[in-house]
């Protein structure tokens, strides 16, 4: 194994004033380039306001029927004649994607084709949900699994040198969908919001396509899982060879130009709100939230489709000190379905809660004992943000204190 990388964010914790967000929060990252280092974080402004939330107000300036009327002119570029598939969805059988995929078939009048890469470890809802998409919501799907052994391995490797676990199923939710595009003849990719949405710099929700740099590569040994090149980790595993990578491998810069397939958001065009995602793909879809909420967290129906989620969520705040219910909360005061009185109280009661549901399934995904687990989680608490006391570790400073 390498030696561990731990994420380098701002020294001094700030808090923003309008949701519960900290500027430890990182921006989404180029996961196939991702050595773990130094974090660009979300951007604050003088009055204290996080980007996310300022781009929130933003949003109510846009004309969302001129928007609207965009995409019926972008998508008729692309509208088949023939009945062949015209518009590929990213997929998890989630509420996003679901949104996404039957308002494009059933309001825009394409013809979408949903594809997933598998989770981890589905959970029994998830799987649940990943089936209705096709069999209640009518839209044809395909799921992409990798190939076991080496999905395992990777996220071992990006969960020991990284805190990362997500690193692996992150990268592959980014290059599958042009793969398969590619493979269909299909020139259009679009994908619920963009994570400016979420705090990534505002400017990039100004383009409604995505930068390719996420989901090609020209040189596909260099690519890094768990702060390893692809060249290295076959080099120091007799198992594997170059063969198994290739459902991990994009796309060339060279292909995509070719192809001229684009990557774009939904989230651009129409106004993008998690919760109303929720209720429409219950009612369209067959979504169903989970009988009881995520652990980190107070919601039943957010990201629910992979065991290993709560051990992501459980990293994040460990590395950065913002933990699920930070995230939860943060978009819920943006859209408004709760106060930031509210978040602050959901976020000390639930974040950083440890994920006692799955933890046993993780350890023997990634074939890890528990004396090793707790050491790599200690290793990645920054000094900045955890300070230990009486035995126990508490974040130096956290938005409710």
């Amino acid at each position: 194994m390498n030696k561990i990388s731990i994420p380098t964010t701002p020294k001094k914790i700030i808090f923003c004033k309008k949701c519960v967000i900290s500027n430890q929060r990182p921006n989404s990252s180029v996961e196939m380039k991702n050595s773990g280092e130094k974090k660009q974080t979300i951007a604050f402004n003088k009055n204290g306001i996080c980007s996310a939330c300022l781009y929130h107000e933003k949003k109510k300036m846009i004309n969302w029927q001129e928007r609207e009327n965009l995409l019926f002119k972008l998508l008729e570029k692309y509208r088949s004649k023939n009945g062949d598939y015209d518009v590929l969805v990213p997929s998890s059988g989630g509420k996003d994607s679901s949104f996404a995929s039957h308002v494009l078939k059933h309001k825009y009048g394409m013809n979408p084709l949903a594809v997933t890469w598998a989770p981890n470890m589905f959970t029994d809802i998830g799987f649940q949900n990943f089936t209705n998409l096709s069999k209640i919501g009518n839209i044809d799907s395909i799921l992409v699994t990798p190939n076991g052994l080496v999905h395992r391995l990777l996220t071992k490797k990006s969960f020991i040198n990284l805190g990362h676990p997500f690193q692996p199923f992150i990268h592959g939710q980014k290059v599958i969908g042009p793969k398969i595009a590619n493979k269909f003849n299909i020139k259009l990719i679009m994908y619920g919001e963009n994570q400016a949405e979420y705090g990534n710099p505002i400017q990039e929700n100004n383009n409604f396509f995505m930068d390719p740099i996420f989901y090609t590569n020209d040189k596909p040994r260099t690519i890094m899982f768990g702060g390893e090149t692809i060249d290295n980790i076959i080099r120091n595993n007799n198992k594997i060879n170059f063969n198994d990578f290739q459902t991990y491998i994009p796309l060339s810069k060279d292909t995509v130009n070719k192809s001229n397939i684009k990557v774009s958001y939904l989230g651009y065009f129409e106004k993008w709100d998690p919760q109303e995602c929720y209720y429409y793909a219950v009612k369209n879809t067959g979504f169903q939230p989970n009988d009881e909420r995520s652990e980190g967290t107070y919601s039943r129906y957010t990201e629910i489709d992979d065991k290993i989620v709560p051990m992501h969520f459980y990293m994040t705040h460990i590395k950065f000190g913002i933990g699920r219910a930070s995230y939860d909360a943060s978009q819920e005061i943006r859209n408004q379905k709760i106060t930031r009185q509210e978040g602050v109280y959901l976020v000390k009661k639930f974040d950083g809660e440890f994920p006692k549901k799955y933890f046993y399934d993780f350890l023997s995904y990634i074939d890890c004992d528990e004396d090793l687990f707790f050491k790599t989680v200690d290793k990645f608490r920054p000094n900045h943000l955890w300070q230990k006391s009486k035995n126990n570790w508490i974040l130096k400073k956290a938005v409710y204190s």
